[in-house]
């Protein structure tokens, strides 16, 4: 890797690392050098008296697991999605769901990035401590992530209820709904009254396993969730008549199950239907008046919207670029198949998440300019001047850069 960017700086050529490829934005696009991380993965040092683990900066979420399992060790919190690299999801604010717990950036206690000088930089409790804030949600903007270090925790068993709830219930107490379970979100599907919900409570290790049946699961995950469904946003491109009757037989045949598995088994889920999203974090406070708006406006735009609508909830935090950096937040993600334009869609719910304080998630779609942002994050400059420091030339940078953080 750093053999790499030496080679690349002596042509003038900008570089660019790839993990998974998950972002929905151009973050990683590269206008010069792509340094694919497919081979940086695995296992670098691994503490279980501490739970302090390293891993190699392209080491996939969903390999994480069993490469702990031999500690006693998990990640704390987890995203839906477990595709991505490690240093992918941290780079760009990946976050699960609890209002105790931060997104995987907050589990970060330490990192190694090659800078454009072709230096490592270790950042951590013990060297150049200041900095670890603004860097380890950096965007590919500071230098090429090549290690990263998370505290991790005791192994655990989460017990799940799913369940579908009247909307009207959900919202009204949305805040304490979430703050009574140690992990809870829901889903609305657009069309009905229903939000199905999930809640999760954690055990120790050694509590009973009751996973759900193999059989049972398929049929939810794999056949419904996925198979069935993919066929139905299909045929609504050609007839959107059918994706309101469709969503609202969705909530009666899902989302109602309870089962007790090891943590990431729970919190992390398959996709294969391709869509694209828009999310916005906002101040906890405002989720259920941002919520009714969106609400509002598809019913007044008339349109038929396929995709269900997804709220989570998470932890402050104290990383400058964090979508919940000082304050508690609230996730609402917005999605449409991969098929339709979205625009019109998420420009329009975009405008009601800034008008609710909302900060973009940055591996997924927006508009936002440096300018807007800038207001949007006290510790903004801060990163600048970082960035700054350590890439003054932009070897790192790419078009998305240059609108989210300035030319």
């Amino acid at each position: 890797m750093q053999r790499a960017v030496l080679a690349a700086s002596s042509q003038g050529l900008p570089v660019k690392a790839v993990g998974a490829g998950h972002s929905f934005t151009g973050i990683a696009v590269a206008p010069g050098v792509l340094l694919e991380l497919d081979d940086l993965q695995g296992l670098v040092t691994a503490d279980a008296a501490t739970g302090r683990v390293t891993f190699l900066a392209g080491t996939r979420l969903h390999r994480i697991p069993a490469l702990l399992r031999p500690y006693g060790l998990a990640m704390e919190n987890l995203g839906d999605i477990d595709r991505q690299s490690i240093s992918g999801a941290i780079s760009t604010g990946t976050h699960g769901t609890g209002t105790g717990f931060g997104g995987i950036a907050a589990q970060v206690c330490g990192l190694t990035m090659v800078t454009a000088s072709g230096e490592f930089l270790r950042i951590d409790e013990t060297h150049n401590a200041e900095l670890l804030p603004g860097a380890v949600i950096g965007l590919g903007a500071l230098g090429i992530v090549v290690e990263v270090t998370v505290q991790c925790v005791p192994a655990f068993i989460l017990h799940a209820v799913d369940e579908p709830v009247p909307l009207d219930e959900v919202l009204a107490d949305a805040q304490g709904r979430a703050a009574a379970s140690d992990h809870f979100e829901f889903y609305w599907f657009p069309h009905t009254d229903v939000a199905l919900t999930k809640r999760q409570t954690r055990l120790p290790e050694s509590a009973p396993r009751k996973p759900l049946p193999p059989v049972g699961k398929w049929i939810d995950e794999t056949l419904l969730a996925n198979g069935v469904y993919r066929v139905v946003c299909a045929a609504s491109q050609a007839i959107p008549a059918i994706t309101p009757p469709f969503n609202r037989l969705a909530v009666r045949l899902t989302g109602d199950r309870e089962y007790t598995d090891r943590s990431h088994a729970v919190l992390t889920q398959r996709r294969t239907v391709r869509f694209r999203e828009m999310e916005y974090a906002i101040p906890a406070e405002n989720l259920v008046s941002a919520f009714r708006e969106l609400q509002q406006l598809i019913t007044t735009r008339r349109w038929r919207i396929e995709f269900p609508v997804e709220v989570r909830f998470t932890a402050a935090d104290d990383l400058w670029l964090s979508t919940a950096s000082g304050r508690r937040t609230a996730y609402i993600a917005v999605h449409r198949y991969w098929r339709v334009d979205p625009r019109e869609y998420f420009e329009a719910v975009e405008k009601i998440m800034l008008d609710h304080g909302g900060r973009p998630h940055w591996g997924k779609l927006h508009t936002l300019g440096a300018d807007q942002l800038r207001d949007r994050y006290p510790r903004f400059d801060d990163f600048v001047a970082l960035r700054d420091r350590l890439d003054p030339d932009r070897m790192f940078g790419n078009r998305y850069l240059e609108r989210v953080l300035g030319a």
